[in-house]
């Protein structure tokens, strides 16, 4: 029954993100000129959309390093003897940057929180910087914001669900603080889904100011970790 609730939970979470991936990637418009000859139209169209392709997954793919990067900076920073381990998550396989497991709460949670301050700053530079994102023709932007909601609603299902392998971020996080993990799924979720209001409707105030206010929490949040 674990297995089958968490493979549920895993491809609820992917289709949700794989969606908001889909409805971001579609938004770019098309680069291609109006003056240019029919056949030279539609080719440039094509080689257009080959591109944001391109640089929505290179977005993507540099959200996701960020991520990590986050997580092996303090690793060195503390000499947490960083290394890398296959680890599965509802039958899907990937790594997980791993530390040794004597730190301290406090440089436990730094390490395990990392990834989430780096992708929360990235897209509020994104967001704050190009409020128009929706509008306008920035693949590798997009790319990057949405890297940002598809890891929250990843690790938000495994953190209200308490599920995936025992080296996830959130239970880390959760540990060191002494809390329940449902708590850190909440952190992740209010600011995901402020930044999609604010995707959407870029002039509404109250999502900004209450999704850099969860983000800035999560930093804050070190303090209470236990020694």
């Amino acid at each position: 029954m674990g297995a089958t609730r968490m493979r549920r939970a895993v491809r609820t979470s992917l289709r949700a993100g794989a969606t908001l991936l889909a409805a971001i990637a579609c938004a770019a418009p098309s680069s291609a000129s109006a003056e240019s000859p029919e056949d030279d139209r539609k080719q440039g169209a094509s080689e257009s959309r080959l591109g944001s392709a391109t640089l929505f997954a290179a977005g993507v793919t540099s959200g996701l390093l960020a991520h990590e990067g986050g997580h092996l900076l303090f690793d060195v920073i503390f000499s947490a003897d960083p290394g890398l381990q296959r680890v599965e998550f509802g039958g899907v396989p990937f790594f997980a940057i791993t530390h040794r497991s004597d730190l301290s709460p406090r440089r436990e949670f730094t390490i395990s929180s990392a990834g989430f301050w780096t992708q929360h700053a990235v897209s509020e530079w994104v967001l704050s910087a190009h409020p128009d994102l929706r509008r306008s023709r920035r693949p590798y932007l997009k790319g990057l914001f949405a890297w940002h909601l598809l890891s929250s609603a990843v690790y938000t299902v495994a953190a209200l669900g308490e599920i995936g392998p025992a080296e996830r971020d959130t239970r880390g996080m959760a540990a060191s603080l002494g809390i329940s993990e449902r708590w850190v799924g909440v952190f992740l979720l209010v600011p995901a889904a402020c930044d999609v209001w604010r995707y959407f409707n870029p002039q509404a105030r109250w999502p900004r100011w209450l999704s850099r206010a969860m983000k800035a929490g999560l930093v804050i949040a070190v303090i209470r970790a236990r020694g």
